[in-house]
């Protein structure tokens, strides 16, 4: 099987186990996800969540949050973990949505990636989920699981590992496609056990399992 029908079949397979394919960061803004995404860097999104309830009751709009003191976003934040570079981030990127986007989020990729504290996984998260453009959002557990499932071969760094889903994934598939790995990651492709394989939807395709192509 080559790896383009591959990816056909695991897309069509994880949809049917995972047909809600949602974002776990909570956001009604395009902003909001932007500090979510942020704050989420080696911290769990159900944290993240809970951290950003304050933080937005504090600062509820680009221009109170562009205007709050770092030290301020600093001491909410902490609790995600790397408070003062993640604070230092987000108020810089608040400055510049408010003085040059009016408070906006730019819909352009490569203005996203200008942003302070943005790289490619977080502007293409907002790309997919915000402007329904087509992304394909290379976070640790897409990483893990086209390598075990033998998408790709061995690559490990997230900008290859994206470029090589580029050529597989159809664009209009790519957003929804990554949020089911996450799902399919942290319930059974799971990154500090063993994977439960026995319950894996695709097990029959999956490389990990000595399957060949």
């Amino acid at each position: 099987m080559t790896k383009e029908k591959l990816a056909l079949e695991i897309i069509e397979r994880l949809k049917n186990e995972y047909p809600q394919a949602d974002c776990t960061l909570d956001y009604n803004e395009a902003w909001k996800l932007l500090v979510s995404v942020r704050l989420a860097a080696q911290c769990t999104d159900a944290r993240v969540n809970v951290i950003v309830e304050e933080l937005f009751s504090v600062y509820p709009d680009v221009e109170t949050l562009a205007g709050a003191p770092v030290e301020e976003i600093e001491r909410i934040v902490k609790p995600c973990g790397l408070g003062k570079s993640k604070a230092r981030d987000i108020s810089a990127c608040m400055k510049i949505l408010h003085e040059q986007y009016g408070g906006k989020v730019p819909e352009d990729f490569d203005a996203l990636l200008k942003l302070p504290g943005v790289g490619r996984k977080s502007a293409n998260l907002i790309m997919g989920d915000v402007f329904h453009k087509p992304a394909i959002v290379t976070d640790t557990h897409c990483i893990r699981l086209v390598n075990r499932m033998g998408l790709v071969d061995n690559i490990k760094e997230p900008k290859k590992v994206e470029m090589a889903l580029w050529k597989l994934i159809p664009p209009e598939e790519g957003s929804d496609f990554c949020h089911r790995l996450v799902y399919h990651g942290r319930e059974v492709c799971t990154a500090r056990t063993k994977p439960y394989c026995d319950k894996c939807c695709v097990k029959d395709l999956c490389a990990h399992n000595g399957v060949q192509e």
